[in-house]
């Protein structure tokens, strides 16, 4: 806060000269004028023989350039001032390791998490104008996939600094991607990102886990690249294998390894799967794997399925080849039943087997195609 002190000046015959003279001695009574100069709290702590002024108005007490000269200060320490939208589990995972780098991380959610926010060092504001309005140099959102759109239509952007950069950390790529260059304005940074571990995966340790990422937009100066550095630096320095992706290459072989992975999943959790006094190594796996994609929400695998353009296509695939392998069991059943029905009257021809699916994208092959091999019974 800053103050005010009275320094001496010649007398002078206006009546006002009264009114300045009393604010700092009530008792004078003489007429000189008295003028002020701004000081800093600790150059007018105590001036000796004389009474010192202050201004109690925040606003009117702040330096003009108050704001730039404390970013000036976060930029020169490496320190992040990291706003997160959705602060559920994900959320808050990340939080945990944000504060332990020693940035100043804030967080905003529909639901009060103030309790939790205050337990993990995270300012918490209920009101995404409030948040905003502490200009935040990264805001990272961890909606679900299907809220991101209007999460971010909410936000009063137009609170942030102009070069604020955003990140997004959803399962999907293309459309946040897509989303972000519709709303954001130009001079907003973006970065797209998704870890490939979660609360559970990564509750030990982030090392040799994955963290793809892709710079969509960043402003020219060393300021920006040097922030989006900053972040980035935040997984690398936890262990993380730093993967550099475009958002297309991302959905492309995550339809082939997340959303099949989470479909399996959720197929073996509808079978009612057990644990028995026999359990295999295998048997423990699905196990596992239940447990893992049954502990996320079924809104995420309805994302990874509708805002994935690839995932339609594995999903043909899969039926495909769950077709292929039951007419492969019954046909090598619907020959045995021949054999025992008719003996060595009938000479067991030739079955012709599809040994594996073609590539997403690729058609069935021919009859004549190497795909396809004649079997003798």
């Amino acid at each position: 806060m800053l103050s005010f002190t009275p320094l001496q000046s010649k007398p002078t015959p206006t009546s006002n000269s009264n009114r300045f003279s009393n604010l700092t001695n009530p008792t004078s009574s003489t007429s000189r004028r008295r003028h002020f100069s701004v000081s800093s709290p600790s150059e007018v702590s105590h001036h000796r023989g004389r009474r010192s002024l202050s201004i109690k108005a925040i606003d009117a007490a702040q330096p003009y350039d108050y704001e730039a000269l404390v970013s000036n200060q976060y930029a020169q320490s490496g320190r992040l001032k990291i706003a997160i939208v959705g602060f559920g589990n994900f959320g808050q995972f990340l939080a945990k390791s944000f504060v332990t780098k020693g940035h100043v991380v804030m967080a905003h959610s529909r639901t009060d998490y103030s309790q939790i926010a205050n337990s993990l060092g995270v300012s918490f504001f209920q009101d995404p104008h409030d948040l905003c309005e502490q200009h935040p140099d990264v805001i990272v959102l961890c909606t679900s996939i299907i809220s991101t759109e209007t999460v971010l239509r909410s936000l009063p952007i137009q609170r942030l600094k102009r070069n604020t950069l955003f990140v997004d950390v959803l399962s999907v790529k293309e459309f946040p991607k897509n989303i972000f260059l519709q709303v954001l304005p130009t001079h907003f940074d973006i970065l797209c990102t998704h870890p490939m571990f979660g609360p559970e995966s990564g509750k030990d340790s982030w090392k040799d886990l994955i963290f793809m990422f892709d710079k969509v937009r960043i402003g020219e100066g060393r300021s920006r690249t040097a922030r989006v550095d900053k972040f980035l630096d935040i997984f690398e320095k936890e262990g993380c294998r730093m993967v550099p992706m475009t958002c297309a290459e991302h959905d492309k072989h995550a339809a082939g390894s997340q959303f099949i992975t989470h479909t399996m999943g959720r197929v073996l959790e509808k079978l009612g799967l057990e644990t028995t006094p026999i359990n295999t190594k295998g048997y423990e796996t699905l196990l596992n794997l239940v447990d893992n994609t049954s502990s996320d929400s079924f809104d995420l695998y309805y994302g990874l399925f509708m805002y994935n353009k690839n995932a339609m296509e594995e999903l043909e695939r899969l039926d495909l080849a769950f077709e292929a392998l039951k007419k492969e069991l019954f046909g090598h059943l619907h020959d045995l039943l021949r054999k025992q029905l008719f003996g060595k009257a009938e000479e067991a021809g030739h079955r012709r087997v599809l040994t594996k699916l073609p590539r997403n994208g690729y058609a069935l092959p021919a009859p004549s195609s190497d795909a396809v091999k004649p079997e003798n019974n």
